[in-house]
């Protein structure tokens, strides 16, 4: 296990440096650079500029520096904020990403779990055909298409009400997060409640279930300890995946819904060419997804004790 554990982190390593290599390069093919907007037109200035940020150097010698100072946990200064150094973006606005992702994760989780194991045991009835129709809408319709409805809908309610029941958008309490996590999550829910209908489906025909059945264990206890357990294993694999889309969806959802997450700052950064704000926040999410899918295969491990992983 220990060999296995530190295998999986050395190709993570390699990941991380090949999305650094690619972003990198990828950046500095794009038209334009950071300072191509600036008001401060002048050669003089614009040098004195490119000589600050680094810009006047080879590219592979920028490549270099680079790399070094990302092994460093260094990240740079933004080429937009003034003064403003890319680690304290990062520790500033990633919590706020990081507390809507968790709750929507949970949400779509949880809510995965439960309708896919309703839709197996009342397989081809309402509560299946229903369960399976709005999940099909929740696979189909984008989020960000979601997250207009939603908040349309919530201006409805509150001017009904003539209170604000939950908030349109922004951030700072509990009350802010719901409708944002539940729309963020919506359509990972929906592919998980496939997911572990299927699964579902499969464990009620195999021996050791039918066997429960003949030995008259009660169905609760059959439900939980046999067929839940081991259709849940499905979903706990591609959670390293649903992490990914949850992440990157999040973009969208914080900027419909004016939440200050760093979501909201890397499609300005991308908007403004920032260099360093686009790289060094591409670097940290592919570090933290490819942290979390090797976190999720060491659980696997854990949740099933029929797994054995090999060196």
């Amino acid at each position: 296990m220990l060999r296995y554990t530190i295998k999986r982190l050395v190709l993570g390593v390699l990941t991380v440096w090949f999305i650094a290599t690619a972003t990198f390069f990828g950046m500095h093919a794009v038209p334009g650079d950071p300072l191509s907007s600036d008001k401060s037109t002048t050669a003089q200035i614009r040098a004195n500029l490119e000589a600050k940020y680094g810009l006047d150097k080879p590219l592979l010698t920028q490549y270099a520096i680079y790399l070094k100072n990302i092994s460093q946990g260094d990240f740079g200064i933004s080429f937009t904020q003034e003064n403003r150094q890319v680690n304290d973006i990062i520790k500033e606005h990633f919590p706020i990403s990081a507390i809507l992702g968790i709750l929507a994760i949970v949400f779509a989780a949880l809510g995965g779990i439960l309708w896919g194991a309703l839709t197996a045991l009342y397989r081809n009835r309402w509560p299946d055909s229903v369960i399976m129709f709005l999940v099909i809408l929740g696979i189909s319709v984008p989020s960000f298409v979601i997250a207009a409805i939603s908040q349309l809908f919530l201006v409805n309610i509150n001017a009904l009400a003539g209170t604000t029941i939950l908030p349109v958008g922004g951030w700072g309490t509990v009350w802010h997060m719901i409708v944002p996590a539940m729309v963020l999550g919506l359509s990972t829910m929906a592919y998980l409640t496939r997911l572990m209908r299927s699964s579902m489906l499969e464990i009620v025909n195999t021996d050791y279930v039918r066997t429960a059945q003949s030995k008259g264990l009660p169905k609760t206890r059959i439900f939980s300890r046999h067929q839940l357990r081991n259709a849940i294993l499905p979903v706990v694999t591609v959670l390293g995946p649903a992490i990914a889309g949850i992440t990157t969806g999040g973009f969208v959802v914080e900027i419909v819904f004016a939440i200050p997450g760093l979501g909201r700052y890397f499609v300005e950064a991308i908007q403004q060419l920032d260099y360093t704000v686009i790289m060094g926040t591409t670097v940290f999410y592919g570090a933290f997804l490819v942290f979390m899918v090797i976190l999720v295969d060491l659980l696997y491990g854990w949740i099933d004790p029929r797994v054995r992983i090999s060196p």
